[in-house]
């Protein structure tokens, strides 16, 4: 019966305290945390929730200027502040979760949870987090600066001799590992001082040993075309970039982009302004020419067995190699010429031009063919397309005197087959290539104005013949100051307005391949020449003041 008696007059007591005028008045004002609760070492007691949020931020806030140095490569220091990587404290909840101890269920329940705390303290820890996109920024913008790129090991040749370059250990900040490296540290291992940190360094091995590059010593395949008609700009174009890539070595498995090769096109790179083809149109445009250097290139490797893993056409004919063995990149449409190096050893890619205006390139490797084994390369026109008018344009800010002539473009469709041999004897015939080239009609820009009005109605007299040959003799004899000829006769037999019979006339060949490497047949399909390719200007010569008459040459 006592029990019984003092265990109801406990319940009593606990009743009237905690229902008492006293308390009630408390429990009406901002509850308070109850003694005994901490964050880390902070006390939460008698604060209320935003006090404690307060305080806690602001122990974190110092915790921001602490720093921290990061350890990269070859013993650099990149110095940081955790606010540079955002660091912050994730889990705020637990601030009301410290204010609601003792203020849930029950009287008995809350009763208890108080005695519990003047037992022992109630203690809560911090989480942290820290901004992955910041932590990548000071990783990719402070730290990768110290990283050493790999270097493979080269090849050069001098005289008839190759050259051994060693190649370079290359080192990095391994940005993923180093990343988890830095937020494992400041969210769980921090002790909240200055310190520092060793990041994740990766060892880059170069390619190439002595002993792989000592393989490179025979000739796999060799190549020229002819820039005889090129003017001053068209071949420095041509020269620049069979420099960008002479000396290039490529190790087995290995893909060779031509255009990042020689890009980018801009006078800072070696480059001028020359014709190129555009809409069925030849225009000036930097780098104009450098199609030449990507198409004698890809004979060489076609003649060494390479694997070629893109390749584009030109839009119209060219005239330095047969149809369909052109190889045309572009960064407008995004056209390149890529190849692989298919091989168990390293290649060696050395271009070259002479003063004679040829361009080579001879690719050295390792020769695993049977000397038996040969291949040819034979170009195929499907079909042709003949154009059968003239177009003329003119131009209002060029003078009376003025003619730009581009020359007409057969359109042809073709293939190119890959021949091998045998001990002499064809054993297979594959198609590696089909292409179409768009017929362009023969095109002149005229130039009108004057301030002579006879001149202007002679000059567009001329034009309505809509003859190109008439317009220039026109052209010449009023920019020469004499009568202008009389316009022609209309004859049924004009050879310019008559297709090419059959579609096996032979035009005279362009500048082709050099007939004495025997790699390709001689072009008896190539497209007619300019009647008078042009020599593209000197960009710094001034223009004189009355342009003379020219022809376009083919790209």
């Amino acid at each position: 019966m006592k029990k019984a008696f003092y265990g109801i007059a406990c319940f009593l007591a606990v009743f009237f305290l905690f229902c008492s005028p006293e308390v009630q008045a408390q429990n009406d004002k901002e509850e308070r945390i109850l003694d005994g609760i901490f964050i880390e070492d902070m006390s939460l007691s008698g604060k209320t929730v935003k006090e404690a949020k307060d305080m806690v931020d602001s122990y974190v806030a110092s915790l921001l200027t602490r720093s921290i140095t990061l350890k990269t490569v070859n013993g650099n220091e990149v110095t940081i502040t955790p606010a540079d990587v955002g660091f912050s404290w994730s889990n705020q909840e637990i601030v009301e979760e410290a204010a609601r101890v003792g203020k849930s269920g029950n009287i008995v329940q809350r009763y208890k949870a108080e005695k519990d705390l003047q037992a022992e303290n109630k203690r809560y820890e911090l989480e942290f987090q820290v901004d992955e996109t910041l932590v990548r920024h000071v990783l990719a913008d402070q730290c990768s600066v110290y990283n050493v790129e790999a270097e493979n090991a080269t090849l050069s040749r001098e005289g008839e001799a190759f050259v051994i370059h060693e190649g370079r250990i290359g080192y990095k900040v391994e940005e993923d590992e180093s990343l988890a490296l830095i937020d494992s540290f400041l969210t769980g291992q921090w002790n909240g001082e200055d310190t520092s940190l060793e990041l994740v360094v990766v060892v880059d091995e170069p390619l190439g040993t002595k002993e792989e590059l000592s393989k490179v010593k025979d000739v796999l395949g060799t190549f020229s075309t002819s820039f005889r008609t090129s003017g001053q700009s068209r071949s420095a174009n041509v020269r620049n970039g069979c420099e960008l890539i002479n000396g290039t070595t490529l190790y087995p498995g290995e893909e060779f982009s031509t255009y990042e090769a020689v890009a980018p096109f801009s006078a800072a790179n070696g480059y001028y302004m020359a014709g190129s083809y555009l809409n069925g149109q030849v225009v000036d445009s930097i780098g104009g020419g450098i199609c030449q250097v990507s198409t004698t290139l890809y004979n060489a490797v076609l003649l060494s067995e390479l694997e070629v893993t893109e390749r584009h056409n030109h839009s119209m004919i060219v005239t330095y190699v047969d149809p369909s063995a052109d190889a045309a990149i572009a960064e407008s449409s995004g056209k390149d010429f890529r190849f692989i190096n298919n091989t168990d050893a390293p290649i060696y890619i050395e271009g070259y031009t002479t003063d004679d205006k040829k361009i080579g390139f001879t690719i050295y490797g390792c020769e695993t063919r049977e000397s038996s084994h040969s291949v040819a390369y034979e170009s195929e026109i499907i079909s042709k397309t003949y154009p059968d008018t003239e177009v003329v344009y003119t131009s209002e800010s060029s003078p009376v005197g003025y003619v730009s002539v581009q020359s007409a473009h057969i359109g042809y469709k073709a293939n190119l087959w890959k021949v091998v041999y045998e001990n002499g004897q064809e054993v297979s015939r594959e198609m590696i290539n089909s292409s179409v080239y768009r017929m362009a009609p023969r095109s002149a820009t005229v130039g009108v104005a004057t301030a002579d009005p006879n001149a202007y109605n002679q000059i567009m007299a001329a034009i309505a013949t809509n003859n190109i040959d008439h317009i220039k003799n026109v052209a010449a004899a009023l920019a020469a100051g004499t009568p202008p000829p009389a316009p022609p006769q209309e004859t049924a037999g004009d050879p310019a307005q008559q297709p090419a019979g059959d579609g096996t006339a032979n035009p005279a060949a362009g500048q082709g391949a050099d007939p004495a490497q025997g790699t390709l047949p001689a072009q008896p399909e190539a497209p007619a020449q300019p009647e008078a390719p042009a020599q593209p200007a000197d960009p710094a010569a001034p223009a004189p003041e009355t342009p003379p008459v020219q022809e376009a040459p083919a790209q």
